[in-house]
């Protein structure tokens, strides 16, 4: 396990375990990578409550229910800031936990059909307190990228937790 991937995991672990909150996490360009650093940390099953890979068309909505009828509905598209604010919501809803996590984009060698370069992806957290942001790491190194969008995804869960009262 990448070791900055662990730091991230045992420093979220620590505040949701302290905090008795719960996270569900919707990944999709990190392909799992966030879910499996929260799972490595000892007892994760105290504040980890399920994750997807939400890849595919497919598996968006069989995962998390979200049709591309809904999307177009919405006037939203994937590997966008208000689809990743769709997914944290989604997962957290589905799973009941305090907290949804997730990430969507692209990682490379190339970008994807809507014109967003490799290295681009889209991060949401959804709870208490909300944050959506967008991280363009500008390399085409699709296992980098990965690494760097799950870490990313995991400082800002980090950051919006510190920024948040706990939930009583």
């Amino acid at each position: 396990m990448n070791p900055e991937l662990m730091r991230l995991a045992e420093e979220i672990a620590e505040r949701l375990r302290s905090r008795g909150e719960r996270v569900a996490i919707a990944e999709s360009s990190a392909g799992g990578l966030i879910s499996s650093a929260l799972l490595a940390v000892p007892g994760a099953s105290r504040y980890f409550l399920g994750g997807a890979i939400v890849y595919t068309l497919q598996a968006r909505q069989s995962l998390v229910g979200v049709t591309q009828e809904h999307m177009d509905a919405a006037g939203i598209r994937s590997s966008s800031e208000p689809y990743a604010a769709l997914l944290a919501e989604r997962i957290r809803d589905q799973h009941g936990a305090d907290w949804g996590l997730a990430e969507t984009g692209a990682a490379g060698p190339t970008g994807n059909r809507y014109g967003d370069a490799a290295g681009h992806t889209c991060i949401a957290v959804d709870g208490p307190a909300r944050s959506v942001r967008t991280v363009e790491t500008g390399d085409d190194d699709r296992a980098d990228n990965m690494v760097r969008f799950a870490a990313a995804a995991m400082a800002e869960f980090i950051n919006t937790l510190d920024a948040n009262p706990m939930v009583a």
